[in-house]
């Protein structure tokens, strides 16, 4: 599925959802299902800057596709972090430079999400789009 796909497909499955209870129920039950980072690589150096909660985030460039997997030490928090891996995981770095992630605004997130938790998200996506420049410069 191309990067527009998975946001189309997860703002579908966000319009099944009343209300933000809800939503925060899914959102938390997709960080659940986040396939876990490495021991290894929950380091300082791989720690999200700018989020309030620990968040680990780990890029493999693979077969030219960039790979992320992550944790978080809140469960809010680790749901956002899985939105945005599975958004994100699996396409080429010049894929997600180049990508206009208009989920976030489309399912209310920005709105429903303290200050805090939206500083965070944007350092997330920050974060992924830095990795990705580093590795499509080094490759390229």
């Amino acid at each position: 599925m191309t990067i527009n796909e998975t946001q189309d497909e997860l703002i579908e499955d966000f319009s099944f959802y009343q209300d933000w209870m809800e939503k925060y129920e899914y959102i938390i039950q997709l960080g659940k299902e986040l396939p876990l980072i490495k021991e290894e690589y929950k380091q300082d150096q791989f720690i999200i800057k700018g989020c309030q909660s620990k968040v680990w985030l780990y890029p493999e460039l693979k077969e030219g596709k960039l790979y992320f997997t992550a944790d978080s030490d809140a469960v809010i928090t680790k749901g956002l972090v899985s939105l945005m891996v599975k958004v994100l995981s699996g396409h080429t770095p010049k894929e997600i430079v180049d990508t206009d992630l208009y989920f976030i605004d489309n399912i209310g997130l920005k709105e429903h999400l303290s200050p805090t938790r939206a500083n965070g998200l944007l350092s997330m996506v920050k974060q992924m789009k830095l990795y990705a420049i580093a590795l499509y410069a080094k490759h390229n």
